[in-house]
């Protein structure tokens, strides 16, 4: 089985929508950094893993045609807001399995302004039976159902284990301190934890709008390599895909009657177990996470998932500043989908993206110091939920 290194990362800045080129634009220019970070040629790529959650059949060909039509495959990828990191783990997987051995993978996103809402208003939604769980365990009418599933899943913590709704103000102030220092991020506005809590009240007690991240327009992309590809071709060998899970619900996501649960905690949880297994260390030897903070809420309860303080022990994790520079793991250095923006199909890539740089040591103004391993969880609901473990190769 080769060993996966990230050659090259290429990402354009996050835009609000209306304010990006169509998507066309940002996949190809997203595949030509990427391209460019790894002195490499598009002809050399031998497939392309393309993701996108709002866009037409093909659209990954229509982006790439631009770079180059060299008929290799290109398969298109939708697994809503993990889909970024589902390309990723095809092609990751394409080279462990020797079926390739310089491989693409892209994201791309071109989202309209407010709420997500269902596209195919004429067919059954994967949603249904997620909808009908979070009505029963919600009372929350006319809250839309995003913010209903992860302000929910907020409020079982609450609820739990009397975390206040201060320690959720406290990580969206987080997300805007590192941010501030990412130039492709959306929001670089710094805010204070008040800032946070004196914001528009979207959900009494459970939410104001800062603890949401944006719609956001943009793309990013990676070219993973071989080993022997590497080594004969004089690439970067110094960041490797130690080990990578991709998890979807049990029965555990209906059964236990909890939002956390239906918004894929125990998903997260099991992913990340297999990582550490897989990559023989645990949450202890981390130094930098990327982690799907859709919202703050979601930011919070996945600290537990991923092994990365106990369970109920997040808001002490907070308050002990263990999220952020100078504590036990950076979380979210580029500021997160909270600041940075969450443009579906491209978070996942994002993400590697910010992480190759830390492992690299180029990460600039972000830069976490003797970073040597990295954790990368992107989460879809309906669901899958990636987790991927970088290293720092010599």
């Amino acid at each position: 089985m080769s060993k996966v290194y990230v050659a090259g990362v290429g990402m354009i800045p996050f835009l609000k929508p209306g304010a990006n080129d169509p998507y066309t634009l940002m996949g190809a220019e997203a595949t030509r950094r990427a391209l460019g970070d790894a002195a490499l040629d598009y002809a050399v790529v031998q497939q392309a893993y393309v993701g996108y959650v709002y866009g037409d059949s093909t659209a990954g060909q229509r982006a790439l045609y631009p770079v180059g039509m060299t008929g290799i495959p290109v398969v298109n990828v939708n697994n809503n807001c993990s889909t970024g990191s589902t390309a990723l783990y095809l092609a990751r997987q394409a080279i462990e399995s020797g079926a390739a051995d310089c491989v693409l993978a892209l994201g791309f996103e071109q989202m309209k302004p407010g709420a997500l809402g269902t596209i195919f208003t004429d067919r059954p939604s994967p949603f249904e039976e997620f909808d009908a769980f979070a009505d029963k365990l919600v009372d929350a009418p006319g809250v839309p159902l995003a913010l209903r599933y992860f302000g929910g899943a907020g409020l079982s913590h609450m609820k739990k284990y009397g975390t206040s709704l201060e320690t959720f103000a406290k990580i969206r102030s987080k997300a805007s301190r590192h941010a501030k220092n990412n130039p492709l991020a959306l929001f670089r506005k710094e805010v204070t934890p008040e800032d946070v809590m004196n914001d528009q009240v979207i959900w009494p007690g459970v939410m104001t709008r800062l603890m949401a991240c944006p719609p956001t327009c943009g793309a990013a992309a990676a070219v993973l390599v071989s080993e022997q590809y590497a080594l004969r071709h004089g690439l970067r060998t110094n960041v490797r895909i130690r080990a990578q899970s991709m998890t979807t619900d049990t029965p555990s996501s209906f059964e236990a009657r909890d939002m956390m649960q239906l918004v894929g905690y125990d998903m997260a949880k099991a992913a990340a177990r297999n990582v550490y297994e897989s990559g023989g260390i645990g949450p202890d030897d981390v130094n930098v996470v990327e982690l799907h903070d859709c919202f703050a809420h979601n930011e919070l309860i996945s600290y537990e998932a991923l092994g990365l303080c106990p369970e109920g022990g997040a808001e002490r994790f907070v308050v002990d500043g263990d999220n952020t520079y100078g504590g036990k793991y950076v979380t979210n250095p580029s500021g997160g989908l909270l600041s940075k923006g969450h443009p579906l199909g491209a978070t996942g890539l994002a993400q590697c993206y910010e992480l190759t740089r830390q492992l690299r040591g180029s990460a600039e103004a972000t830069q976490v110091q003797n970073a040597r391993i990295g954790l990368q969880h992107n989460l879809g609901l309906g669901g899958a939920c990636v987790v991927t473990l970088y290293e720092r190769a010599a």
